[in-house]
């Protein structure tokens, strides 16, 4: 696991960036490919993920410093050198959210809509993240004697020479299961509003019990839980909320008919 894959010339590619890169590749293509089968504009799919893209990057870095906020105060220089490094998923999840209502808003669209043809994509973006992660040895796992375990050689952020849980291939495994559960989803009960709660509360509970697992401390902490495990009590009560919304509304024009 070495974060530097290659150079060209002075140009290092670094195993973070590229397996990103690959992440929002795929899931423009995915995207691209559904909206085909829906008739839906390409310019309109390409503005709609570019949007979600810049949210997401800035919701991120915002919940970052968020969380390193104590840091930050007592240097506050350390606000620039980490524009390039320390994100959070969480924070690019709410980003884009609030970007692809922004978005919709600006455009007319319905945001249930948008979101659920895009949550799929964004789930398969999330697996190839991770993969990133496991890469630079960022978000490592707690130490371990078991089997199932990893070295880190040449890290720079988790610790070298200790078998830890690999909870990033753990992660990534779980995010590209999501994408297909919720491309199911979108297929089977195509009610507006039952991928993005599927969504939520998938995700919600798998990140609330990794966070279990996880090694790293620069995350910050609510009380007994960890930052990404209280913002998962939310998301998830969102999702349910909004799944039993859609079972509500199927009712009610049942009970019409």
């Amino acid at each position: 696991m070495k974060n530097e894959l290659f150079k060209i010339g002075s140009l290092t590619v670094y195993g973070y960036g590229f397996m990103i890169a690959m992440g929002v590749i795929c899931a423009y293509f995915l995207t691209e490919h559904r909206a085909k089968k829906q008739n839906i504009r390409s310019d309109v799919i390409f503005a709609l993920i570019l949007w979600c893209l810049f949210g997401g990057i800035a919701g991120s870095k915002v919940l970052y410093w968020i969380t390193d906020l104590k840091s930050l105060i007592a240097n506050p220089k350390n606000l620039l050198m980490s524009l390039t490094e320390g994100f959070v998923v969480y924070g690019a999840i709410l980003g884009g959210i609030a970007a692809t209502a922004l978005f919709c808003y600006k455009n007319r669209l319905s945001l249930l809509q948008c979101l659920d043809f895009l949550i799929p994509s964004v789930a398969l973006a999330q697996g190839f993240g991770r993969i990133g992660c496991f890469l630079a040895g960022c978000c490592y796992g707690k130490e371990t004697t078991g089997a199932f375990a990893v070295v880190f050689r040449e890290s720079v952020y988790a610790p070298n020479g200790i078998p830890l849980i690999p909870t990033q291939i753990v992660s990534s495994v779980l995010d590209f299961l999501n994408s297909v559960f919720l491309l199911w989803i979108a297929k089977r009960v195509p009610k507006r509003g039952s991928v993005t709660g599927a969504y939520l509360v998938t995700y919600s509970i798998g990140r609330f019990l990794m966070e279990y697992l996880r090694g790293d401390l620069e995350r910050g902490s609510v009380g007994i839980f960890s930052t990404s495990q209280f913002i998962s009590l939310f998301t998830v009560m969102a999702g349910v909320i909004l799944l039993l919304s859609v079972v509500n509304r199927d009712s009610s024009l049942n009970r019409k008919v």
